[in-house]
């Protein structure tokens, strides 16, 4: 059974501030959520087999190719901001 100290160590860790009433409600919910997962570990599992995905997957993704880049003259003709052969950016991390 949760306890309204678990329930604010875990607000706690997870850095969310809550009342004592939302924590109270929060103790109810979770203990919900936990009972759930008790049900489930009484389901047997022991004949099915582990897997990552609930369906067969395919890559969508397409086989890399080695091709030739685009010339350095066309990149920096088409970049906003050129210093001699580089573009130039706006900082990111700071000046």
């Amino acid at each position: 059974m949760l306890t309204p100290d678990d329930v604010r160590r875990v607000a706690r860790l997870t850095r969310i501030a809550m009342t004592d009433h939302e924590a109270d409600v929060l103790r109810g919910q979770l203990a919900r959520v936990l009972d759930h997962f008790q049900s489930l570990q009484r389901v047997d599992t022991s004949d099915v087999e582990p897997t990552g995905h609930a369906t067969e997957t395919t890559s969508v993704m397409r086989a890399d190719e080695v091709r030739s880049s685009l010339p350095r003259e066309a990149v920096l003709k088409n970049a906003p901001d050129v210093d001699e052969s580089f573009i130039r950016v706006k900082p990111v991390l700071g000046t």
